[in-house]
């Protein structure tokens, strides 16, 4: 996708077409269901700071808004910098976000009981996924032991 839309999505102001692509990673299916990232728009000569618009279903642009912190935050850590600094929210219609995959990786063994009982407490499930994805490359090399 980066090669073929890269140059339209660029015009439209995104700067990585993956952010369109991976909404619901980015922001949790929860609101990947409501909202739907238009643009992002920066200051002229920056690529930081910017202002992320979304389009919102009219009924839960209230509880988008109180949220708008939240989504800031998931969007800078996809980025990996303060890329957003705000949002605009535009209700409107939101199509439905394809299903999110759970990718499984062929041939990744079991976690081991005393590591899967310790990733269970972690509460956010993309820390847990990828802890998860460690303990199951750590359980896969013939020379670890617990």
């Amino acid at each position: 996708m980066p090669q073929v839309g890269g140059t339209a999505f660029r015009r439209f102001g995104f700067v990585q077409s993956s952010v369109v692509s991976r909404w619901p990673e980015i922001v949790g299916e929860r609101y990947s269901r409501v909202t739907a990232p238009e643009s992002i728009r920066f200051p002229a000569g920056r690529r930081a700071d910017g202002i992320l618009q979304l389009v919102v279903i009219p009924a839960h642009a209230p509880l988008i808004q109180h949220v708008t912190p939240e989504i800031i935050e998931r969007v800078n850590r996809f980025f990996g910098y303060q890329a957003v600094s705000r949002v605009k929210l535009r209700q409107g219609e939101v199509k439905a976000p394809r299903a999110l995959e759970h990718r499984t990786v062929p041939g990744r063994r079991a976690i081991p009981c005393d590591l899967g009982e310790g990733l269970r407490g972690i509460g956010d499930p993309e820390l847990r996924a990828v802890l998860e994805g460690l303990a199951s490359s750590l359980a896969a090399k013939e020379d670890w032991t617990p």
